[in-house]
């Protein structure tokens, strides 16, 4: 890794720009920092729900996504860089095959909802939606690798499910809508 930060308060961005990993600048509403922070704010809403009580090893997985987005973090910020593998995006295709094997069939539309844990993973699955049209607002006029795309869609899946997951881990169930 090149540059590691060893002061936060630099003051180059007072102009309104930020600093790129390529060493470019660009301003703190671009397309390009939009989605860095979509992805960031994710990150931390994660942070968040690894606060709760939940299964070891869905605590596991969950730090190992945080560590996947701050790859793909890092892959925003160098434009034209690629660093989240098919590989990422294949580990979060075992883990909904996984989980959704523990739950019945949806028959009807769920609330978000429910335990404490699962309506934080609701949280973070709205946040991924949003950082994923993030990516793609940006892809319309910048190179967004597609396993980026492919990645933040499948999360966004996979925290549905372990929202799921974790209401019956508390002893509940889904949270079912009524007409």
């Amino acid at each position: 890794m090149g540059n590691r930060l060893t002061k936060i308060a630099t003051r180059t961005g007072d102009d309104g720009t930020t600093g790129l990993g390529d060493g470019s600048r660009t301003g703190k509403d671009a397309l390009r920092i939009h989605a860095i922070g979509e992805v960031d704010e994710l990150n931390s809403h994660l942070g968040v729900l690894l606060c709760e009580e939940l299964p070891q090893e869905m605590r596991e997985e969950l730090v190992s996504i945080q560590h996947d987005l701050f790859d793909l973090g890092g892959e925003l910020c160098i434009p034209g860089h690629a660093m989240v593998s098919n590989q990422a995006v294949a580990k979060l295709d075992s883990l909904l095959e996984k989980y959704n094997a523990q739950l019945p069939p949806l028959k009807e539309f769920i609330l978000p909802g429910g335990a404490r844990g699962a309506a934080l993973a609701h949280v973070c699955r709205t946040i991924c939606r949003r950082a994923e049209r993030s990516l793609i607002a940006l892809s319309r006029t910048e190179v967004v690798h597609q396993t980026a795309r492919q990645y933040v869609n499948r999360l966004s899946d996979l925290l549905f499910v372990l929202a799921r997951i974790l209401n019956r881990h508390a002893g509940g169930t889904d949270v079912l809508w009524q007409r």
